[in-house]
Protein backbone atom coordinates (compact mmCIF):
# COMPACT_ATOMS: atom_id res chain seq x y z
CA UNK A 1 0.00 0.00 0.00
CA UNK A 2 1.78 3.58 -1.20
CA UNK A 3 1.05 6.23 1.19
CA UNK A 4 2.99 9.62 1.14
CA UNK A 5 6.46 11.07 2.23
CA UNK A 6 6.08 11.19 6.16
CA UNK A 7 3.09 8.76 5.14
CA UNK A 8 5.49 6.36 2.97
CA UNK A 9 8.23 6.77 5.52
CA UNK A 10 7.07 6.63 8.99
CA UNK A 11 3.02 5.07 7.50
CA UNK A 12 1.16 6.91 5.94
CA UNK A 13 -0.66 51.69 21.43
CA UNK A 14 -1.44 49.89 24.59
CA UNK A 15 -3.68 47.31 26.37
CA UNK A 16 -6.48 49.23 25.96
CA UNK A 17 -5.83 48.81 22.28
CA UNK A 18 -8.39 45.38 22.60
CA UNK A 19 -10.91 47.55 24.54
CA UNK A 20 -13.97 48.44 22.93
CA UNK A 21 -14.39 51.89 22.66
CA UNK A 22 -17.41 53.60 24.03
CA UNK A 23 -19.47 55.60 21.56
CA UNK A 24 -21.38 58.48 22.96
CA UNK A 25 -23.21 59.38 19.81
CA UNK A 26 -25.01 62.59 19.46
CA UNK A 27 -25.44 63.22 23.33
CA UNK A 28 -27.20 66.52 22.97
CA UNK A 29 -26.94 67.11 26.87
CA UNK A 30 -28.35 70.89 28.31
CA UNK A 31 -26.68 72.10 31.38
CA UNK A 32 -25.74 75.24 33.11
CA UNK A 33 -21.93 76.43 33.59
CA UNK A 34 -22.10 75.05 37.01
CA UNK A 35 -23.63 71.71 36.48
CA UNK A 36 -21.15 71.49 33.21
CA UNK A 37 -18.55 71.65 35.51
CA UNK A 38 -19.14 69.29 38.31
CA UNK A 39 -20.27 66.81 35.41
CA UNK A 40 -16.57 66.99 34.42
CA UNK A 41 -15.39 66.33 37.78
CA UNK A 42 -17.32 63.42 38.12
CA UNK A 43 -16.18 62.44 34.81
CA UNK A 44 -12.56 62.64 35.89
CA UNK A 45 -13.24 60.90 38.90
CA UNK A 46 -14.95 58.12 37.54
CA UNK A 47 -12.19 57.93 34.46
CA UNK A 48 -9.15 58.02 37.72
CA UNK A 49 -10.92 55.11 39.04
CA UNK A 50 -11.50 53.36 35.97
CA UNK A 51 -7.67 53.52 35.43
CA UNK A 52 -6.96 52.40 39.06
CA UNK A 53 -8.83 49.59 38.45
CA UNK A 54 -6.59 48.45 35.32
CA UNK A 55 -3.66 48.95 37.10
CA UNK A 56 -5.05 46.30 39.86
CA UNK A 57 -6.38 43.45 36.89
CA UNK A 58 -4.00 40.56 37.09
CA UNK A 59 -1.64 39.63 34.62
CA UNK A 60 -3.07 37.68 31.55
CA UNK A 61 -1.16 36.77 28.72
CA UNK A 62 -2.14 39.79 26.56
CA UNK A 63 0.44 42.21 26.72
CA UNK A 64 0.96 45.94 26.85
CA UNK A 65 1.42 46.87 22.71
CA UNK A 66 4.46 49.37 22.13
CA UNK A 67 4.92 51.43 19.03
CA UNK A 68 8.46 50.31 17.66
CA UNK A 69 8.49 52.30 14.66
CA UNK A 70 10.38 51.20 11.05
CA UNK A 71 13.58 52.94 12.59
CA UNK A 72 14.01 49.89 14.94
CA UNK A 73 14.14 47.33 12.65
CA UNK A 74 17.53 46.08 12.25
CA UNK A 75 18.80 43.94 9.42
CA UNK A 76 16.63 41.63 7.17
CA UNK A 77 13.69 42.73 9.19
CA UNK A 78 14.53 41.58 12.49
CA UNK A 79 13.96 43.78 15.55
CA UNK A 80 17.39 44.24 17.82
CA UNK A 81 17.27 43.78 21.55
CA UNK A 82 19.23 42.62 24.66
CA UNK A 83 18.36 40.75 27.64
CA UNK A 84 19.59 41.35 31.15
CA UNK A 85 19.08 39.61 33.98
CA UNK A 86 20.91 39.31 37.34
CA UNK A 87 20.07 35.53 37.68
CA UNK A 88 22.33 33.80 34.50
CA UNK A 89 19.95 30.96 34.34
CA UNK A 90 17.13 33.21 33.59
CA UNK A 91 19.67 35.45 31.44
CA UNK A 92 20.85 32.21 29.23
CA UNK A 93 17.24 30.91 29.21
CA UNK A 94 15.65 34.14 27.53
CA UNK A 95 18.58 34.76 25.23
CA UNK A 96 18.43 30.97 23.88
CA UNK A 97 14.41 31.55 23.42
CA UNK A 98 14.51 35.05 21.70
CA UNK A 99 17.30 33.39 19.38
CA UNK A 100 15.00 31.18 17.98
CA UNK A 101 12.68 33.92 16.71
CA UNK A 102 13.32 34.90 13.41
CA UNK A 103 11.73 38.52 13.51
CA UNK A 104 14.46 39.44 16.71
CA UNK A 105 17.68 39.28 17.14
CA UNK A 106 19.69 39.22 20.67
CA UNK A 107 22.69 42.09 20.58
CA UNK A 108 24.45 43.65 23.04
CA UNK A 109 22.25 46.77 25.36
CA UNK A 110 24.59 49.46 22.89
CA UNK A 111 23.37 47.87 19.88
CA UNK A 112 19.36 46.72 20.63
CA UNK A 113 16.48 48.83 20.26
CA UNK A 114 14.82 47.30 23.45
CA UNK A 115 16.50 46.20 26.63
CA UNK A 116 14.15 43.33 28.18
CA UNK A 117 15.05 43.05 31.77
CA UNK A 118 13.73 39.64 33.37
CA UNK A 119 14.03 39.26 37.30
CA UNK A 120 12.93 37.17 39.77
CA UNK A 121 9.89 38.01 41.86
CA UNK A 122 8.06 36.35 44.78
CA UNK A 123 7.32 32.78 44.10
CA UNK A 124 7.43 31.07 40.61
CA UNK A 125 7.11 34.51 38.97
CA UNK A 126 9.61 37.30 36.85
CA UNK A 127 9.42 40.92 36.51
CA UNK A 128 9.63 41.58 32.59
CA UNK A 129 10.52 45.32 32.18
CA UNK A 130 11.32 46.57 28.68
CA UNK A 131 13.14 49.59 28.10
CA UNK A 132 13.95 52.01 25.14
CA UNK A 133 16.41 54.69 24.96
CA UNK A 134 16.87 54.70 28.85
CA UNK A 135 13.37 55.02 29.28
CA UNK A 136 10.92 51.93 30.65
CA UNK A 137 8.26 51.55 28.39
CA UNK A 138 6.48 48.65 30.20
CA UNK A 139 6.56 46.96 33.04
CA UNK A 140 4.49 43.61 34.08
CA UNK A 141 5.19 40.85 37.10
CA UNK A 142 4.55 37.68 34.97
CA UNK A 143 3.50 33.88 37.47
CA UNK A 144 4.28 30.55 36.18
CA UNK A 145 3.62 27.40 37.06
CA UNK A 146 7.82 27.28 38.01
CA UNK A 147 10.55 30.02 37.22
CA UNK A 148 11.28 28.31 33.91
CA UNK A 149 7.31 28.20 32.50
CA UNK A 150 7.68 32.56 34.30
CA UNK A 151 10.36 33.11 32.00
CA UNK A 152 9.49 32.23 28.87
CA UNK A 153 5.78 33.32 29.33
CA UNK A 154 7.77 36.81 30.24
CA UNK A 155 9.86 36.02 26.91
CA UNK A 156 6.39 35.82 25.01
CA UNK A 157 4.54 38.89 26.55
CA UNK A 158 7.99 41.12 25.23
CA UNK A 159 7.62 39.68 21.73
CA UNK A 160 3.67 40.43 22.09
CA UNK A 161 4.34 43.60 23.42
CA UNK A 162 7.26 44.60 20.70
CA UNK A 163 6.59 42.49 17.24
CA UNK A 164 2.36 42.98 17.78
CA UNK A 165 2.51 38.98 17.63
CA UNK A 166 1.84 36.07 19.47
CA UNK A 167 4.99 34.42 20.90
CA UNK A 168 5.53 30.65 21.10
CA UNK A 169 8.27 30.04 23.68
CA UNK A 170 6.06 28.64 26.72
CA UNK A 171 4.24 26.21 23.85
CA UNK A 172 5.12 22.65 24.52
CA UNK A 173 6.05 19.84 21.67
CA UNK A 174 4.51 16.38 20.97
CA UNK A 175 6.58 14.26 18.32
CA UNK A 176 8.01 10.97 17.93
CA UNK A 177 11.39 10.20 19.49
CA UNK A 178 13.68 7.16 18.83
CA UNK A 179 16.29 6.20 21.37
CA UNK A 180 17.78 2.84 21.00
CA UNK A 181 16.05 1.41 18.49
CA UNK A 182 12.41 2.38 20.03
CA UNK A 183 9.75 4.49 18.88
CA UNK A 184 7.72 6.54 21.20
CA UNK A 185 5.45 9.72 21.62
CA UNK A 186 7.31 12.10 23.95
CA UNK A 187 6.66 15.41 24.94
CA UNK A 188 8.91 18.67 25.50
CA UNK A 189 9.02 22.37 25.86
CA UNK A 190 10.42 24.52 22.80
CA UNK A 191 14.19 24.47 23.82
CA UNK A 192 14.24 20.83 24.88
CA UNK A 193 14.83 21.42 28.39
CA UNK A 194 12.31 19.20 29.94
CA UNK A 195 11.69 15.82 27.72
CA UNK A 196 9.76 13.06 28.75
CA UNK A 197 8.23 9.36 26.97
CA UNK A 198 4.19 9.67 26.74
CA UNK A 199 4.02 6.20 25.41
CA UNK A 200 5.91 2.68 26.27
CA UNK A 201 4.02 0.77 23.64
CA UNK A 202 7.51 -0.53 21.86
CA UNK A 203 5.97 -0.40 18.66
CA UNK A 204 6.10 1.73 15.56
CA UNK A 205 4.01 5.17 16.38
CA UNK A 206 3.79 8.14 14.07
CA UNK A 207 1.23 10.95 13.96
CA UNK A 208 1.33 13.13 17.36
CA UNK A 209 -2.23 15.50 17.12
CA UNK A 210 -2.70 17.79 20.28
CA UNK A 211 -6.12 18.86 21.41
CA UNK A 212 -6.79 22.52 21.16
CA UNK A 213 -6.38 22.71 25.16
CA UNK A 214 -3.58 20.46 25.22
CA UNK A 215 -4.84 17.86 27.64
CA UNK A 216 -5.03 15.06 25.11
CA UNK A 217 -3.48 13.64 22.18
CA UNK A 218 -4.13 11.71 19.12
CA UNK A 219 -1.61 9.35 17.65
CA UNK A 220 -1.16 6.04 15.48
CA UNK A 221 0.03 2.89 16.85
CA UNK A 222 0.96 -0.89 15.30
CA UNK A 223 0.66 -1.35 19.31
CA UNK A 224 -1.73 -4.89 20.41
CA UNK A 225 -2.54 -5.55 16.37
CA UNK A 226 0.21 -4.77 14.72
CA UNK A 227 -1.46 -2.58 11.99
CA UNK A 228 -1.75 1.22 12.22
CA UNK A 229 -4.96 2.09 14.85
CA UNK A 230 -5.27 5.79 15.99
CA UNK A 231 -5.06 6.17 19.92
CA UNK A 232 -6.01 8.90 22.39
CA UNK A 233 -3.97 9.57 25.33
CA UNK A 234 -5.29 11.58 28.51
CA UNK A 235 -2.31 13.49 29.75
CA UNK A 236 -3.85 14.15 32.90
CA UNK A 237 -4.95 10.47 33.43
CA UNK A 238 -2.12 9.13 31.40
CA UNK A 239 -5.10 6.27 29.52
CA UNK A 240 -5.16 5.60 26.40
CA UNK A 241 -8.62 4.97 24.50
CA UNK A 242 -8.65 3.47 21.37
CA UNK A 243 -10.29 5.75 18.34
CA UNK A 244 -10.00 3.38 15.41
CA UNK A 245 -9.08 0.27 15.20
CA UNK A 246 -10.61 -0.76 12.03
CA UNK A 247 -9.89 -3.50 9.53
CA UNK A 248 -6.88 -1.94 7.45
CA UNK A 249 -4.93 0.84 7.81
CA UNK A 250 -5.96 3.89 10.39
CA UNK A 251 -3.51 6.91 10.56
CA UNK A 252 -3.43 11.06 10.16
CA UNK A 253 -5.85 11.42 13.45
CA UNK A 254 -6.32 15.25 13.81
CA UNK A 255 -8.73 17.81 16.61
CA UNK A 256 -10.79 20.02 14.70
CA UNK A 257 -9.58 23.85 16.22
CA UNK A 258 -12.51 23.60 18.82
CA UNK A 259 -11.94 20.29 19.54
CA UNK A 260 -15.22 18.61 19.11
CA UNK A 261 -14.10 16.74 15.91
CA UNK A 262 -11.22 13.99 15.13
CA UNK A 263 -10.64 13.79 10.88
CA UNK A 264 -8.69 10.81 10.11
CA UNK A 265 -7.51 8.85 7.05
CA UNK A 266 -9.17 4.98 7.14
CA UNK A 267 -9.18 2.13 4.58
CA UNK A 268 -11.91 0.21 6.05
CA UNK A 269 -13.62 0.49 2.60
CA UNK A 270 -11.06 -0.66 0.93
CA UNK A 271 -8.73 2.46 -0.63
CA UNK A 272 -7.89 5.42 2.41
CA UNK A 273 -10.73 7.62 2.59
CA UNK A 274 -11.11 11.12 5.11
CA UNK A 275 -13.61 10.37 7.53
CA UNK A 276 -14.66 12.91 10.49
CA UNK A 277 -15.84 11.81 14.05
CA UNK A 278 -17.86 14.49 16.07
CA UNK A 279 -15.85 13.42 19.25
CA UNK A 280 -13.84 10.60 20.22
CA UNK A 281 -15.57 6.88 20.16
CA UNK A 282 -17.75 8.47 17.89
CA UNK A 283 -18.74 6.33 14.66
CA UNK A 284 -16.97 8.53 11.78
CA UNK A 285 -18.52 10.13 8.90
CA UNK A 286 -16.59 9.33 5.16
CA UNK A 287 -16.23 12.91 3.43
CA UNK A 288 -14.37 11.41 0.30
CA UNK A 289 -15.27 8.56 -2.18
CA UNK A 290 -13.13 7.21 -4.81
CA UNK A 291 -10.00 4.60 -5.79
CA UNK A 292 -7.40 6.92 -4.56
CA UNK A 293 -5.43 7.52 -1.49
CA UNK A 294 -6.57 9.98 0.84
CA UNK A 295 -4.45 10.96 3.58
CA UNK A 296 -3.06 13.44 6.24
CA UNK A 297 -5.76 15.68 6.77
CA UNK A 298 -5.79 19.14 8.19
CA UNK A 299 -8.08 21.98 9.45
CA UNK A 300 -8.83 25.36 8.50
CA UNK A 301 -8.87 27.72 10.80
CA UNK A 302 -12.32 28.10 11.46
CA UNK A 303 -12.80 24.09 11.89
CA UNK A 304 -14.98 24.59 8.31
CA UNK A 305 -12.80 23.12 5.66
CA UNK A 306 -10.59 20.02 5.41
CA UNK A 307 -6.90 19.96 3.74
CA UNK A 308 -5.36 16.79 2.40
CA UNK A 309 -3.48 14.81 0.37
CA UNK A 310 -4.72 12.33 -2.35
CA UNK A 311 -3.47 10.93 -5.82
CA UNK A 312 -6.36 11.48 -7.58
CA UNK A 313 -4.49 12.57 -10.39
CA UNK A 314 -1.86 9.82 -10.11
CA UNK A 315 1.09 11.18 -7.66
CA UNK A 316 0.04 12.51 -4.72
CA UNK A 317 -1.33 16.90 -4.76
CA UNK A 318 -3.43 18.73 -2.45
CA UNK A 319 -6.86 18.68 -1.87
CA UNK A 320 -10.04 20.37 0.35
CA UNK A 321 -13.68 19.38 0.71
CA UNK A 322 -16.07 21.04 3.12
CA UNK A 323 -15.84 19.41 6.73
CA UNK A 324 -19.81 18.61 6.02
CA UNK A 325 -19.11 16.75 2.93
CA UNK A 326 -19.08 17.30 -0.69
CA UNK A 327 -16.65 17.52 -3.85
CA UNK A 328 -13.10 17.68 -3.80
CA UNK A 329 -11.35 20.56 -4.87
CA UNK A 330 -7.52 20.00 -5.89
CA UNK A 331 -5.63 22.80 -4.54
CA UNK A 332 -3.63 24.36 -7.34
CA UNK A 333 0.05 24.59 -5.86
CA UNK A 334 1.62 24.33 -8.98
CA UNK A 335 5.35 24.00 -7.99
CA UNK A 336 6.18 19.85 -7.58
CA UNK A 337 4.69 16.98 -9.30
CA UNK A 338 4.43 15.58 -5.59
CA UNK A 339 3.09 17.29 -3.04
CA UNK A 340 1.86 16.12 0.61
CA UNK A 341 1.17 16.46 4.24
CA UNK A 342 -0.58 19.78 4.42
CA UNK A 343 -0.65 22.13 7.35
CA UNK A 344 -3.08 24.88 7.73
CA UNK A 345 -1.99 27.92 9.03
CA UNK A 346 -3.96 28.46 12.22
CA UNK A 347 -3.87 32.12 11.94
CA UNK A 348 -3.90 33.07 8.36
CA UNK A 349 -6.55 30.99 6.29
CA UNK A 350 -5.00 31.61 3.18
CA UNK A 351 -1.85 30.15 4.00
CA UNK A 352 -0.95 25.84 3.94
CA UNK A 353 2.17 24.66 4.47
CA UNK A 354 3.57 21.53 2.65
CA UNK A 355 5.61 19.20 1.65
CA UNK A 356 6.97 19.24 -1.75
CA UNK A 357 9.44 17.25 -4.07
CA UNK A 358 12.16 18.78 -5.17
CA UNK A 359 15.48 17.93 -6.98
CA UNK A 360 15.57 14.24 -5.77
CA UNK A 361 14.55 15.18 -2.41
CA UNK A 362 11.89 17.02 -0.11
CA UNK A 363 11.43 20.53 1.14
CA UNK A 364 8.76 22.67 2.36
CA UNK A 365 6.76 24.81 0.94
CA UNK A 366 3.87 27.20 1.42
CA UNK A 367 0.71 27.97 -0.84
CA UNK A 368 -0.76 31.41 -0.85
CA UNK A 369 -4.66 30.96 -1.68
CA UNK A 370 -4.76 35.00 -1.92
CA UNK A 371 -2.07 34.99 -4.56
CA UNK A 372 -2.74 31.72 -5.96
CA UNK A 373 1.02 30.55 -5.68
CA UNK A 374 3.67 28.78 -4.01
CA UNK A 375 7.19 29.45 -2.93
CA UNK A 376 9.59 26.92 -1.23
CA UNK A 377 10.76 28.20 1.61
CA UNK A 378 13.81 25.57 2.46
CA UNK A 379 17.09 24.11 0.71
CA UNK A 380 17.75 21.97 2.91
CA UNK A 381 20.38 19.16 2.36
CA UNK A 382 18.58 15.83 1.77
CA UNK A 383 15.13 16.45 2.87
CA UNK A 384 12.56 18.62 5.01
CA UNK A 385 9.26 17.25 5.96
CA UNK A 386 6.29 17.17 7.98
CA UNK A 387 5.63 20.63 8.29
CA UNK A 388 3.47 21.60 12.03
CA UNK A 389 2.53 25.49 12.56
CA UNK A 390 3.24 27.54 15.83
CA UNK A 391 0.68 29.72 17.39
CA UNK A 392 2.16 32.87 15.89
CA UNK A 393 1.25 31.74 12.04
CA UNK A 394 4.77 32.90 10.94
CA UNK A 395 7.05 29.99 12.67
CA UNK A 396 6.88 25.89 11.88
CA UNK A 397 8.69 22.61 12.94
CA UNK A 398 9.34 20.20 10.19
CA UNK A 399 11.93 17.42 10.65
CA UNK A 400 15.18 17.16 8.61
CA UNK A 401 16.26 14.39 7.28
CA UNK A 402 19.98 13.18 6.60
CA UNK A 403 22.20 10.23 6.66
CA UNK A 404 19.34 8.23 8.16
CA UNK A 405 18.99 10.45 11.03
CA UNK A 406 15.56 13.25 11.92
CA UNK A 407 16.09 15.95 13.70
CA UNK A 408 13.70 18.75 14.30
CA UNK A 409 14.01 22.27 13.05
CA UNK A 410 12.49 25.52 13.49
CA UNK A 411 11.87 27.67 10.86
CA UNK A 412 10.69 31.36 10.51
CA UNK A 413 8.53 31.50 6.88
CA UNK A 414 9.47 35.05 6.74
CA UNK A 415 13.36 36.05 6.96
CA UNK A 416 13.64 31.84 6.45
CA UNK A 417 15.96 31.15 9.41
CA UNK A 418 16.39 27.82 10.89
CA UNK A 419 17.12 26.88 13.94
CA UNK A 420 18.11 23.39 15.55
CA UNK A 421 15.54 22.41 18.41
CA UNK A 422 17.71 19.71 19.82
CA UNK A 423 21.01 18.18 19.42
CA UNK A 424 22.17 15.50 17.56
CA UNK A 425 23.13 13.15 19.98
CA UNK A 426 19.59 13.15 21.27
CA UNK A 427 18.56 10.67 19.28
CA UNK A 428 16.25 10.98 15.79
CA UNK A 429 13.16 13.11 16.57
CA UNK A 430 10.50 13.59 14.02
CA UNK A 431 6.40 14.30 13.25
CA UNK A 432 6.11 17.05 15.74
CA UNK A 433 3.03 18.49 17.15
CA UNK A 434 2.79 21.98 18.69
CA UNK A 435 -0.28 23.58 21.16
CA UNK A 436 0.32 26.56 23.51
Amino acid sequence: MELFVGDSTRIGGFLLKRWKVIHFVDLRLRFSAASHYVFRMRFLHCLLLLVTSFSLLPITAAAQVIDIGDATRHGEGRLAISVNSSDASIATLARRAFGLHGGITVTTSSKSAYVFNIERASGSSVTLSISSGGQEQLRRTVPGRDLQNATLLACDMAVEATLHMKGFFAGKLAFVGKQRGVSEVYTADLLFNRVRPLTADRALVTGPKWSPDGTKLLYTTYYKTGFPDIYMMDLNSGRKKPVATYKGTNTGGAYSPNGRSVAMSLSSSGSAEIFVAEGVGKKPRRLTTNRSLETSPTWSPDGRRLAFTSDARGKPQLYEISANGGPMRRIPTNISSYCSEPAWNPVKENLIAFTAAVGGGFQIALYDSAKRKSEILTSVSQSAVEPTWLNDGRHLVFTKRQSGRTRLMLLDTETKKISALHVPNFGDASSASFVY
